[in-house]
Order: C-alpha cells, then sequence, then structure tokens
C-alpha cells in the first residue's frame, strides 16, 4: 500500500530524533570510558603499579657501611669486612622446619646460634629477616645463592661486619660494637628502624658508642622480586643508604702500640698529651682485650676470663680509674700557697719527719726528717711535712680552686664511656656530702694528694700539660669528624703568675735531674730532651699507730692488693715542652719505683717518634733498656695505600 507523503516525512523525522538521541548517549559514555581510562593510565598510574608490584616485590632495610675510624697519621682502628650470611623471612618461607631442614643438607649450621635465631624469629614480626647463619666461606655462600629458587624465604646476603686491626691496643678507646640487645631498645626513646634488624650492631662502649649515630649512617633498601610461592627470584635494585661519617682521633697508632707494650703485665694506665695542641696522643690501660670477640657476642667463658681477672681488663683505666694523687699534688698545693702569698719559693720549714696537730702526729715519709727545705728542695726530695705546713696557711678552698684550674677535680668532654670528675674536696663538699664540718686534719691529708682527694690519669696528664704550657688545654680525641676539624689547639692562658709556674718547672725538673731527686734513676741523659716530673705513693690502707711502733710492713710483704699505688706525672722537653704524660701503676709500691721509668721510656718514644736510642740513657741502665725493648712486640701500623678497599 502506498504511504502518503506526509506520513512518510513524519516517520523520517522520528527516526532523526531517535538516532540522535542514541548518538548522543554514546557519545557520553565513551567521553566518560575515556576519562576513567586516562585517570587509570596516567594520574593514577604510579599507584596501580606500585600495588601491582606489591604482588611480587618486597622492599628490605639495608644497613649503610659504618664510617672508618682512623688514627692522627691515617692508619685505620676500625674497619669495614665482608660478611657472608644467610637471612631467612618467617612469613615467605612457610614450614620453616622443612627450609631448615633443606638448608642444612647444603650448609651446616651452628646448633647454638640456630637456636638463637629460632627464638628471635618467634619474637619478631613475619616479614623481618633473620640472620640464620654468618661469617660463611665464600663456597657455602655460593652452594646456598644457587639453591635458592628451591629455598622459600632464604636469602644468601653480603654485608659489613667490624673489624679492629690493632685489636687490644685501642680497646678502651676505641671500643666495640656488638648485636642490639632489648636494653638497648630500652634506652632509645625513638629507635632508629635499622636497630629493629636482628643482629644489626651497634656501639656498646667508648667511642664506637658516644659517636653511635655519627657511625651509624642512615637505612637504604633493596628490592626483591619473588615467584607466587615466596622464593627470592632476584634483586632489582638496591640504594646502600648513606654511609656513617668517618672519625679521625688524635691517637697516634705507633705511640699507642708502645705504651700497651710498656704497660704489659701491670695494671696500670698510661695517658699521653700534646702540650701545644691539647691532643691525647696515646691512652693505654692495661691489661686489655681483643674487641672482636665482642662483635658477634662473646662466649660466657671468654667472658668469664675477663670478669675474673683481678687486674680488672675491661675497665678502662684511664678515665674511669680514681686514684689518690698521692705527691703529685704537691704542685697544685705550692701554687695555690704562692698565689695567695702566704710562701716564697725561698723561705724554709723545718721537717723533724712529723707535724703536730693537737695530740696527733702527721709523718713525713721520712722517718728521720728532711731538717730545712725550700719550695724546691720539698719538691725534690718530696717532703710531706713542708706541705702540711703551707696548706694550713693557704686553706683547703684555694687548694681546690687551684686543682680545678690545674685540670684536676674537672670532668673533662671528650668521647669515652664512664669519665670520672674525681675530687677535689672542699669544704661545702664536705658538708653535703657527708654532713660534717671540714678539719685541719682533712687539709693535712689532701695537701699530700690523700683523704678525699682523688683523680684519674687523664687528669692527671692534662695537670701536667697545663703546668708545662701555662695554658688552659682542654684535652682533645676528635681529630676529624666526616672531614671536618673539630676545634683545638687556642687555650687561653692559664691566670697563675708565670714566674710561680717557673719555680715549679725547675723544681720538676730537679726531681728527675737533681742529685737528690726521687726520679734521678728515669733521668734523661740526651740534650735537649730532658724529662721533668714528680713522683707519687699513694696509700691504700690505714697504718694504724701501733704498726708505726713496731715499724710499718714493707709494701713487697704484704698482699699485692694492699700495696700502695705508683704515680708518676710529667713533661718533656725541660725547655720547651712538648708531651706531657701521666703514669698510674695500680699496687705498684712506689712511683719513682714503677711509674717513673715507664713515663721516661713513654716520652722518648714520643720525642724520636720510634723506639729511642740507648744514648738517651744513663750508661749504667742501657743494658737493661736494650734487653727490655727487644723483649717487646712492637706493631708498625702504616696509613693504607691510595685507592686501598675499605670492605
Amino acid at each position: 500500500m502506498r504511504q502518503n507523503p506526509k506520513e512518510l516525512e513524519e516517520s523520517s523525522r522520528q527516526m532523526t530524533r531517535r538516532g540522535l538521541v542514541v548518538g548522543g548517549l554514546q557519545l557520553v559514555f565513551m567521553s566518560g570510558l575515556a576519562l576513567r581510562m586516562r585517570q587509570m593510565q596516567i594520574e593514577k598510574a604510579d599507584e596501580y603499579r606500585m600495588l601491582a608490584e606489591e604482588n611480587r616485590i618486597n622492599v628490605r632495610l639495608v644497613a649503610p657501611p659504618r664510617g672508618i675510624i682512623y688514627d692522627r697519621n691515617g692508619v685505620v682502628l676500625a674497619d669495614n669486612s665482608q660478611n657472608f650470611r644467610i637471612v631467612i623471612v618467617r612469613e615467605d618461607a612457610g614450614d620453616v622446619d622443612a627450609v631448615i631442614a633443606k638448608l642444612r643438607q647444603i650448609v651446616t649450621l651452628d646448633e647454638t646460634e640456630l637456636e638463637r635465631s629460632l627464638k628471635e624469629m618467634n619474637r619478631r614480626s613475619p616479614f623481618v629477616p633473620v640472620t640464620l647463619a654468618d661469617r660463611l666461606s665464600w663456597e657455602d655462600f655460593s652452594r646456598v645463592a644457587v639453591n635458592t629458587p628451591a629455598l622459600p624465604g632464604i636469602t644468601p646476603d653480603v654485608g659489613l661486619s667490624r673489624f679492629y686491626p690493632m685489636k687490644s691496643d685501642l680497646a678502651h678507646v676505641i671500643g666495640y660494637v656488638g648485636p642490639v640487645s632489648d636494653y638497648d631498645l630500652s634506652q632509645i626513646e625513638d629507635p632508629d628502624p635499622l636497630l629493629q634488624i636482628p643482629k644489626f650492631q651497634i656501639g656498646k662502649v667508648g667511642i664506637e658508642n658516644k659517636l653511635e649515630e655519627e657511625l651509624r649512617g642512615k637505612a637504604g633498601s633493596s628490592r626483591i622480586e619473588v615467584n607466587a610461592a615466596g622464593r627470592v627470584m632476584r634483586e632489582l635494585d638496591r640504594d646502600p643508604g648513606t654511609p656513617g661519617k668517618d672519625v679521625q682521633l688524635t691517637i697516634d697508632a705507633r705511640l699507642q702500640n708502645f705504651v700497651q707494650e710498656r704497660l704489659a703485665g701491670e695494671s696500670a694506665a698510661a695517658v699521653v698529651m700534646d702540650c701545644e695542641t691539647g691532643d691525647l696522643l696515646a691512652m693505654g690501660s692495661a691489661p686489655a682485650f681483643d674487641p672482636n670477640l665482642f662483635v658477634r657476642g662473646i662466649s660466657s667463658s671468654d667472658y668469664r676470663v675477663l670478669t675474673e681477672d683481678n687486674h680488672v681488663p675491661l675497665r678502662n683505666k684511664t678515665v674511669q680509674g680514681n686514684y689518690p694523687p698521692g705527691s703529685t699534688y704537691k704542685m697544685v698545693v705550692a701554687l695555690a700557697a704562692l698565689e695567695a702569698g702566704v710562701v716564697n719559693p725561698g723561705e724554709t720549714v723545718w721537717c723533724p719527719g712529723y707535724y703536730s696537730l693537737g695530740r696527733r702526729r702527721f709523718h713525713c715519709w721520712k722517718r728521720g726528717g728532711h731538717g730545712h727545705v725550700n719550695l724546691e728542695n720539698s719538691m725534690v726530695q718530696s717532703c710531706d711535712v713542708y706541705y702540711y705546713e703551707i696548706s694550713q696557711r693557704v686553706g683547703i678552698d684555694r687548694i681546690s680552686a687551684m686543682a680545678n684550674k690545674l685540670g684536676l677535680g674537672v670532668r673533662h668532654d671528650i668521647p669515652m664511656s664512664a669519665v670520672s670528675e674525681g675530687l677535689a674536696p672542699t669544704q661545702e663538699w664536705k658538708a653535703i656530702r657527708h654532713g660534717d664540718v671540714w678539719r685541719k686534719g682533712d687539709t693535712l691529708n689532701a695537701s699530700i694528694g690523700q683523704g678525699y682527694t682523688l683523680a684519674s690519669p687523664l687528669q692527671l696528664a692534662v695537670y701536667a700539660a697545663r703546668i708545662g704550657s701555662g695554658k688552659a688545654l682542654p684535652p682533645r680525641l676528635i681529630k676529624t669528624l666526616g672531614g671536618m676539624e673539630q676545634a683545638s689547639g687556642e687555650a687561653p692562658v692559664l691566670d697563675i703568675n708565670p714566674a710561680h709556674l717557673r719555680a715549679i718547672r725547675k723544681a720538676m725538673y730537679n726531681v728527675s735531674n737533681g742529685i737528690r731527686g726521687t726520679a734521678r734513676r728515669s733521668r734523661i741523659v740526651e740534650e735537649g730532651k730532658e724529662l721533668c716530673g714528680k713522683t707519687g705513693t699513694s696509700q691504700v690502707r690505714n697504718i694504724t699507730a701501733a704498726e708505726r711502733a713496731r715499724g710499718v710492713t714493707r709494701n713487697e710483704q704484704l698482699p699485692w692488693e694492699r700495696r700502695d699505688h705508683a704515680l708518676f706525672v710529667s713533661f718533656a722537653p725541660y725547655q720547651s715542652p712538648k708531651y706531657a704524660c701521666s703514669v698510674v701503676v695500680e699496687h705498684g709500691m712506689g712511683g719513682s719505683l714503677a711509674a717513673a721509668p715507664i713515663a721516661r721510656d713513654i716520652l722518648l718514644f714520643a720525642q724520636h717518634g720510634g723506639v729511642p736510642p740507648l744514648e738517651s740513657y744513663p750508661k749504667e741502665q742501657r743494658e737493661e733498656i736494650r734487653q727490655r725493648f727487644e723483649a717487646m712486640t712492637l706493631s708498625d701500623p702504616r696509613p693504607p695505600a691510595p685507592g686501598r678497599s675499605r670492605a
């Protein structure tokens, strides 16, 4: 049937409208789809890529290389060595026992270490890697690496472990590192994520501890590709992090080695300080220990040997040791009296062998007395009565103020563990500490370095350096940190009359070189390298009136731990002091006998830059000295060659 032209036109208009509507809807849909695709592919591409990669990539913390520690000449004192190890991630391993059983078929695992690792694994989050074995040989490490596709959760890893090439020589100065303990974590308010890595090593004592944050560096990361079973397929990339800062000490490794060798067999300490800069050149404490034993965790048997030794090898005697300074304190009393104007260098005091205070007698070490002595003679012969007398004139508070000015009774700011403040007592101190008044007898005891007075070998070296230089030198142990030079050398002149200091230096010269000097046997005969010093002997027991009446028991007849300590403070050379040295020999019986000969050898080594020639010693002693040096085991550490690997 033929359609009406009008009907055909109307039908055509309706179809066109429908087409436009459908086309418009299609256009809106395609535009929305295009916008969504753009958002997903461009704007959120990184987000979706990361979500996809998390299904196959693990990101792990990487410990940065720890900073290297050098001596003043570039000799390596604390280094990092390669450590081949095996780590396991519990959540990737699945059946841990089955995986370890397979691993045992490839390498031998230490049962004790394995037990520790399993305990550690149960305490940590399942995604935290735990070390199963370390310090593997290259052959064992390679076998594990080849078989990793069959060992889910197991990763062979190459890390760095601390190593101390000079072993015991600098154990007390540098300290050591060890695995992070729960106690360590409890002491840190906001612990670095690095510390959560099992068996991560941090400084425990010494410089390793005090400069821990600078030496540690910042963590890096490693991106590991794993398959659906959790097996490690490959390492995609590694950011090693920021290495720790290198540290250069003021210590001279050769001198330090000589000091340790010279102290061998004693329970003793010696400190050498540069009189021009305040640099600490050697800090020897004997006996010592090998810090490498602590890096992995020292065995109970090795630790028991160290703790049961009555010479206490774990204690750093240079800064932790507190000793009555004995007669080495007499320069403090003399300078305090001279500065106060209560005595002059030529004035004499009569010494009959004792000083009477009320009904009590304070004895001189020489029972028959020294007769008339002035400042110089009193120091040369170490007369006690002279200092009993002048201490009563000047008073304890001015004596203690002078001690502080010279570096005693003051805590010196160096980065070492448990640095002692010592004690230069005052009237106020006794009232606060003991709730009692200061008595005249207390002043008499303090005047000869006994009673409450205490000093460390470090303080005694600062004391000698300040007298020798005339400057208020602070001790410095860090030369550079991260390549930046640390402040040193600039010290104000001591607020002490230079004439009084000259009088003390002359008296110290005659202690070592005068005919009647207590340290004459330890003199240096080489011109231009003369030794100036002061001996000291400090009692560790009380001598009763009854014992004095029947005769004081000789030190050599007493048990070792009841014998007197031996001390010697010194500097050299006389005319232009370059080095100061303090020596304390625990229970060494006498400063002139035990401490002064050690100080002489050390100061000669420092002045010569090596083993001193026999011509520096009196002729009658040269054969004895030759034999002593031949019996010593000295090392000659050299700075690393350019380009040497630190790994």
